[in-house]
């Protein structure tokens, strides 16, 4: 009987959860996926230029 007590409990507390907007979600994956992409070029231009160095010296 927890267990049915547990998943009515659940049921109500997820009622009260405010779920964001599509709009909301949109904007924070443009976000992720901007940020993303601008760490991911300056890792590999960082790449490029210690692998460029390292050339020179040895």
């Amino acid at each position: 009987m927890k267990l049915f007590q547990f998943f009515k409990e659940c049921g109500s507390e997820l009622k009260k959860v405010v779920w964001p907007t599509r709009e909301d979600v949109l904007s924070s994956v443009k976000v992720v996926l901007i940020s993303t992409i601008v760490v991911a070029v300056v890792l590999g231009v960082l790449d490029f230029l210690f692998n460029t160095g390292m050339n020179l010296v040895f």
